[in-house]
């Protein structure tokens, strides 16, 4: 029996993304191509790997059983090629990344960008949706996320503190006034984060001994999946919006929009980069998370500067430049 690794990769990407068509485009073949390695793959097996429909393309319980074991081979056959390359102190093979839309169009791909310059055997894949997704379904090494992490299977390495903030645009507050109190929010408009329940309810840091909950449920008439696209709307005078700092920070200080209750703290988002638990944690990974720790401490989109320029040295854990 020969069996050849493109034709298993095909497989495994057929079953990750439940198509043909959906491989097909993520190894930039055609579909004919990953067809013709997919039955190739059936007849040296002597199974069938796969069931086919018009709507979806699933594994048979043989197919199943061929891709757990496949994809543990495949990922050891991986981790061998990349600690080979660590004995020359390079970099090699895919990093696959995914990341939020705003902060990564605005603050996340220029830093991976100079990290992927320092390696160039390194091929970076980026991937900016808003959504939560899955990290293994996605084949990615490493998810940047925006939370308030709870428990997780996922290893995770804070990278920086998110700070958010109530805000408004001076026509806003000039038609309809500014709340004096959380309670008073209640009566405003507000513009609401579809992706996750805390873009509903706005909880504030407790400032009393009591330690008592402080939060609001935002309702109004505009709710978005994506940051950028509420901070617009606080921008054309639609309501309050809660918004993290490296979204709306420039526009705080040109002053398009105001900071409501400045004496009120909503509380802190951690941003992680979050890993699948495994018996071997890539170098790669390891590169990537130290570097995005130094380049965000301090926070660039706090600082007056800015985000800096950082350019990494060749072949060595990236850092920024200081001063």
């Amino acid at each position: 029996m020969q069996l050849r690794t493109e034709e298993i990769e095909a497989y495994l990407l057929v079953v990750e993304l439940g198509s043909v068509s959906g491989a097909a485009r993520r190894m930039s073949l055609s579909k004919s191509v990953v067809s013709k390695r997919i039955n190739d793959l059936e007849r040296s097996l002597g199974v069938t790997l796969l069931q086919r429909s018009t709507r979806r393309v699933q594994a048979t319980e043989s197919g199943q059983h061929f891709y757990d074991q496949a994809r543990a081979a495949m990922t050891q056959l991986t981790h061998a090629a990349e600690s080979i390359s660590e004995t020359s102190q390079q970099l090699c093979g895919e990093l696959r990344i995914l990341a939020p839309m705003s902060f990564g169009t605005l603050w996340l791909s220029p830093l991976i960008a100079e990290f992927a310059s320092a390696y160039p055997r390194l091929h970076v894949v980026m991937d900016l949706d808003d959504r939560v997704v899955d990290i293994g379904h996605e084949r990615a090494d490493v998810a940047i996320r925006i939370t308030r992490l709870g428990d997780s299977a996922l290893i995770a390495r804070r990278l920086a503190v998110s700070r958010r903030v109530v805000c408004c645009s001076p026509a806003y507050a000039a038609r309809a006034g500014l709340p004096a109190s959380i309670g008073d929010i209640a009566r405003h408009a507000c513009l609401s984060y579809s992706n996750s329940p805390p873009g509903q309810v706005w909880a504030f840091q407790d400032t009393t001994p009591q330690a008592t909950r402080r939060a609001i449920t935002a309702r109004g008439t505009f709710t978005a999946n994506n940051g950028e696209v509420l901070r617009d709307a606080a921008l054309a005078g639609h309501g309050l919006a809660a918004l993290p700092l490296f979204i709306v920070a420039a526009d705080l200080a040109a002053g398009r929009l105001i900071h409501v209750l400045p004496h009120e703290t909503l509380l802190d988002d951690g941003i992680f980069a979050v890993y699948p638990r495994t018996p071997f944690t890539s170098r790669k990974i390891r590169s990537l998370v130290q570097y995005l720790q130094q380049a965000m401490s301090p926070p660039p989109w706090e600082t007056k500067a800015g985000a800096g320029s950082a350019v990494p040295e060749p072949e060595s854990t990236p850092r920024r430049r200081q001063g």
